[in-house]
């Protein structure tokens, strides 16, 4: 059995690492005494090239990787880029588990995706619903991508005994999110809108869709600490869900978002624009039981230190971004 020892002396390779998850994941990492963590940069390593994918491997050796790397949006951008949000994805994931495979990696963590789940799914979303139907129809090129590599995971395991975890986060928000005008999803999106509209003395906001459908929203340090501690202590082949097990309507967190931004002006509904999926919420109790793991940042608080962060940060100058509910 590995001590914690020699597990904090493993190397370990998180792909994404420079990202929104994938810093909060390695600050975990380091705080929990992790000395040998690699990040692979885009501009050097092409995860959707196998020569690349290789070349990685044999620089930096890992024993473990921490898949986080992908293409993603909100709606908007899942409605352009399907076709690329499909093959990137897949690609990336089947290049890195086969090569971890080829080279005797320890254990890859693979994070999947909430929108994998069927968009009529039973709620709240239990891991074994998880075929039970298909996703809905704007995202689901990316979340059968990810879906898929659950699949080769739990294949290759069987066939070869590789150490494959599968992880499911709803949907993630907090500091150094994604606030771009095209591509972000529904809450940097809205804060970005509603701080903008508050500069700007704006009385009004237009957000997409009808703002019925629901969503549970995971703050991004709760989830970098369950991908740490599943990597630490987690080697069951069964998908895990990582969600708080409340949802919030799309049109109450706009309300909040507004407020929490100082927004005292008409919020207007597009329901020309896609609503996305019904309902989204997690069952998390696998989580708690196998990894002994609960979220501990309330939706409130997180929006705010969300907010805060935004204000502090962001350029001088950006387009306008179109809300969306992904």
């Amino acid at each position: 059995m590995t001590t914690t020892t020699e597990l904090v002396s493993k190397r370990v390779c998180v792909t994404g690492g420079a990202g929104f998850l994938g810093r909060a994941v390695c600050a975990r990492f380091h705080a929990a005494g992790f000395g040998n963590v690699s990040v692979p940069r885009s501009a050097e390593f092409d995860l959707t090239s196998a020569e690349s994918v290789s070349r990685l491997f044999a620089q930096a050796r890992p024993e473990v990787v921490v898949h986080l790397a992908a293409e993603v949006g909100g709606i908007g951008a899942n409605e352009k880029r399907p076709g690329r949000f499909f093959y990137a994805n897949m690609l990336m994931g089947v290049l890195l588990i086969e090569e971890a495979r080829r080279r005797g990696v320890e254990k890859f963590v693979q994070v999947g995706t909430v929108c994998s789940y069927p968009k009529h799914c039973r709620t709240p979303f239990r891991e074994e619903d998880l075929w039970n139907g298909f996703p809905e129809e704007t995202n689901a090129p990316y979340g059968v991508a990810k879906r898929a590599l659950g699949v080769m995971l739990d294949a290759y395991r069987r066939e070869y005994g590789f150490n494959g975890v599968y992880l499911l986060p709803a949907n993630l928000y907090g500091p150094h999110d994604n606030f771009d005008a095209e591509t972000s999803h529904v809450i940097p999106g809205m804060i970005r809108q509603f701080c903008d509209a508050v500069d700007q003395g704006a009385e009004r906001v237009e957000c997409w869709g009808t703002g019925t459908p629901t969503r549970e929203f995971l703050y991004v340090d709760d989830a970098a600490d369950a991908i740490v501690l599943a990597t630490m202590s987690h080697d069951d082949p069964e998908p895990v869900n990582l969600g708080t097990g409340e949802e919030i309507s799309i049109r109450d967190l706009a309300d909040a978002i507004a407020r929490l931004c100082g927004f005292r002006g008409t919020i207007a509904w597009n329901p020309t624009r896609p609503d996305g999926q019904p309902r989204r919420r997690l069952d998390p109790s696998r989580a708690r039981r196998r990894l002994g793991w609960t979220a501990s940042v309330g939706l409130e608080e997180g929006l705010r230190r969300t907010i805060e962060w935004w204000r502090a940060h962001r350029p001088s100058a950006l387009r306008p971004v179109a809300g969306g509910s992904s």
